[in-house]
């Protein structure tokens, strides 16, 4: 598959997905006034998203790489509130996995197109 735009990028796609379940979850309950926490949350799935796109208009796979190791790190940041907002009572247990799953789905598209990247650097 060509990759003409981020759009296009299964790892933005499931970031997508991933930063409007956090907005949904986020926004009732009691983790709507954990204003820290949600906001946290908020700001570490929207960086997955925004360090795909801007990576991909850089053009050079180096600065691309980077990038993307900096949405993958923001991916576990995410896991890391999650873990948060299970030990808080605001997401049970089955919601949890389902959420830390679609982090690790992310990290698992991002570290497979880090290493395409930096293999195409070494070939080229």
């Amino acid at each position: 598959m060509k990759i003409r735009r981020f759009e296009d990028i299964p790892a933005w796609q499931e970031a997508r997905i991933l930063t409007k379940a956090i907005y949904t979850i986020s926004a009732g309950g009691q983790w709507a006034k954990d204003y820290a926490l949600r906001d946290q949350i908020r700001r570490a799935s929207i960086s997955v998203m925004s360090n795909i796109a801007e990576g991909f208009e850089r053009r050079a796979d180096n600065d691309y790489a980077r990038f993307l190791a900096m949405a993958k790190a923001s991916a576990s940041e995410v896991k890391s509130q999650l873990y948060i907002a299970l030990d808080q009572g605001y997401i049970d247990e089955i919601r949890f996995r389902e959420l830390y799953e679609r982090c690790q789905k992310v990290a698992r598209f991002l570290g497979s197109f880090t290493r395409s990247l930096k293999k195409r650097t070494r070939d080229a």
